[in-house]
């Protein structure tokens, strides 16, 4: 038999999410200290948005990356455990460990699950005969060295037709690959391609626009609606599925960077507050649970119509946390979240075109500039201010 704890508000999650709104709940409520736990069993915290600049040669890993237990808040328990079972009629949930949490309100922020295994072959080839990815720290410096040591040839970069952590990522190491390329003399002898299972380079008008101009000038091959379903990395061969005809074929490669398939947590999916989808089943403005009104999601792991990045879960996390605490005290949940979301999309060293938007896909612009343009502020903005916003502002409910 595990042990049994209670607790006001259980987080399940340390990420982006679940850490900025236990910090939030915690320093606007005082009386909430040692009644919130987080349970995550992750020793380390990644800053994920800097592996496009570590895949490119341009940042190092070690920058991205904290010891998870220097970021919990002051005042919130850390559970090290897996969550296996959700029973929101009973108002508790069962780790893997056995553990029983019993809360009075749950805050789901479990991030989304990478599918390797989607891709027959990948895991037998990831790290090596030319194939990397970004979407991992085990994998990330293969991208450079790749990237580094190519000789010419083709380059494929891959995007699945599924929500991915930050639509963009797919094809801003391909603009960084592109431009070392040039520097190094081989893009001449090379021919980049960009496969994408979506239908076009990015779902905003505004930004697509300044997107395509920068393939034209970059000369990427493009091809959408196909998704990668195979890899052999001793042929050098990718496999893919044309989504419209559902046939098949192959692409030979000399480097293929891949943006596997990606999903909501298998605990999720089997669990009654999962939508038909396997997400967070949550309402998109007050981010409460459909069905369970002490239930709250945020992050990746939710269904909210929107993309899945930091930026956006900079907006959802005071959302939550006000929410939150506004039934707690038995007042009206007032905070709404219009679906903001942001993708700076590195075109180039030195280049980005900082795309916001809302739910509508309506630009939601933080600078008096026009940000569907390629700039080098907006690139060090990335580089060298964003990382700190995370660690020292967003982490710690400050921002």
């Amino acid at each position: 038999m595990g042990k049994l704890t209670k607790y006001t508000v259980a987080i399940v999650g340390a990420g982006s999410a679940g850490i900025s709104i236990a910090a939030r709940l915690v320093r606007k409520s005082p009386a909430l200290r040692e009644q919130v736990v987080i349970i995550d069993p992750s020793d380390k915290h990644y800053y994920q948005p800097l592996w496009t600049l570590v895949g490119g040669g341009a940042a190092d890993l070690a920058d991205s990356v904290r010891e998870q237990s220097t970021l919990i808040p002051e005042g919130v328990k850390w559970l090290k455990e897996s969550v296996e079972q959700f029973f929101p009629d009973e108002n508790s949930l069962v780790t893997k460990e056995g553990t029983t949490i019993q809360y009075q309100y749950l805050v789901v922020a479990a991030g989304i699950q990478i599918h390797w295994d989607k891709i027959k072959g990948l895991k037998e080839t990831i790290g090596k005969n030319g194939v990397c990815s970004n979407y991992s720290h085990h994998y990330v410096k293969s991208t450079w060295n790749n990237i580094e040591n190519f000789q010419g040839g083709t380059a494929i970069f891959t995007q699945p037709s599924t929500p991915v952590k930050c639509a963009g990522a797919p094809q801003k190491i391909m603009y960084l690959a592109d431009d070392y390329f040039r520097q190094s003399g081989v893009r001449e002898n090379s021919n980049i391609i960009f496969a994408s299972g979506l239908p076009a380079i990015f779902a905003v008008k505004r930004y697509a626009e300044t997107l395509e101009q920068v393939i034209e000038r970059k000369g990427i091959e493009t091809q959408y609606r196909v998704e990668l379903i195979a890899i052999d990395g001793g042929k050098k061969e990718a496999t893919f599925q044309n989504l419209d005809t559902q046939e098949t074929f192959t692409h030979k490669f000399d480097m293929i960077h891949v943006t596997p398939p990606m999903g909501p947590p298998e605990f999720i999916t089997k669990s009654p507050i999962a939508d038909s989808g396997g997400w967070v089943d949550v309402d998109p403005a007050t981010l409460r649970h459909k069905t369970y009104k002490n239930i709250f999601g945020a992050g990746d792991c939710s269904n909210l119509p929107t993309s899945k990045t930091g930026a956006a879960i900079r907006k959802q996390a005071p959302v939550v946390a006000d929410n939150l605490l506004s039934l707690w005290k038995g007042k009206a949940m007032n905070a709404k979240y219009d679906g903001y979301t942001s993708c700076p999309l590195v075109t180039g060293y030195n280049k980005l075109v900082l795309a916001e938007f809302d739910y509508q896909k309506n630009p939601s612009e933080s600078f008096p500039i026009d940000q569907s343009k390629e700039r080098i502020s907006m690139y060090l903005l990335k580089k060298n201010v964003l990382p700190i916003v995370y660690w020292n502002g967003m982490l710690r409910g400050l921002m």
